[in-house]
This record gives structure tokens, C-alpha cells and sequence, in this order.
């Protein structure tokens, strides 16, 4: 089966992000489950109240993206989709959404689990966050 053909969704937004959206994205007659994951902006990080961050992506962060996506899907997965934010979120904020589909809920939320994972730590995305004491941190870098 052809990787790129299940790769669905592979984007990085400036507006607010849909889980529906990339619900639709992965939904296919052949799967069983999806594997869904949601991060979203929360009110503290190191015991410290968040009042908002930034994130900032590297000019090839789009295609390094697809690339991930890509990468994890195994012969039990019929699609796959993921979407980051940039720009600046707010508490509650959606940061990222991905999904994934397959025969299986196994196989979904273990290659959900994985691409969120292996997305954190390989697209290059800068997170700036600023708390409410005015210090701020960069994740990421």
C-alpha cells in the first residue's frame, strides 16, 4: 500500500485547529479505530501560571512533518493525519491534533502514541513560553 496515499494530513496552522477536521481526515472503510490525540495549552508548566505561548516552526517543518507522519505508518494503518499551530495560543488553545486509523484499536493508538512522540521530538518546532511572573523559556531548541 502506497505510504503517501495514507498520509491524509500533514499541516501547520496559523488558525485554530479542528479535531473534526482530522477526524474526517483518517476516517476509512477498512478501519475499525482511530487513535486520537489532542494537546492542548495549559495553565502551568514547572508549578508556574502560563499566560501564553508562541510556537515558531523552521521553514522545512511542513514537509519534516509529512515526513513523520509517513515514516511510523506500518502495514495495519489506513491513514494518518497531523496538525500544529503557530503563532500565538492562549490557555486552552489547541497546539496539535493527530489521528490515526486502522483495522484494529491497537494498532491505532499505538502508532498514535508514536507519532505524537516521534513529532515532539524531530519536527522543527520551537515552543516560547511566557508566565505570569514575566520569565519565559524556550522548548525546543
Amino acid at each position: 500500500m502506497d505510504h503517501d496515499a495514507r498520509v491524509r494530513l500533514a499541516h501547520l496552522r496559523d488558525a485554530p485547529l479542528s479535531v473534526d477536521e482530522v477526524l474526517r481526515a483518517v476516517q476509512d472503510p477498512e478501519a475499525g479505530g482511530v487513535g486520537l490525540f489532542v494537546g492542548q495549552v495549559r495553565a502551568h508548566d514547572h508549578a508556574q501560571p502560563v499566560v501564553r505561548l508562541d510556537y515558531t516552526a523552521h521553514p522545512t517543518a511542513e514537509q519534516t512533518l509529512h515526513d513523520v507522519v509517513r515514516s511510523v505508518l506500518t502495514d495495519e494503518i489506513t491513514a494518518a493525519a497531523a496538525v500544529h499551530r503557530t503563532g500565538e495560543l492562549v490557555v486552552g488553545d489547541l497546539a496539535v491534533v493527530v489521528a490515526v486509523s486502522a483495522a484494529h484499536r491497537q494498532a491505532a493508538l499505538r502508532v498514535c502514541a508514536e507519532l505524537i512522540d516521534v513529532l515532539k521530538t524531530t519536527v522543527p518546532i520551537w515552543k516560547h513560553q511566557v508566565f505570569a511572573d514575566g520569565t519565559d523559556e524556550w522548548v525546543g531548541l
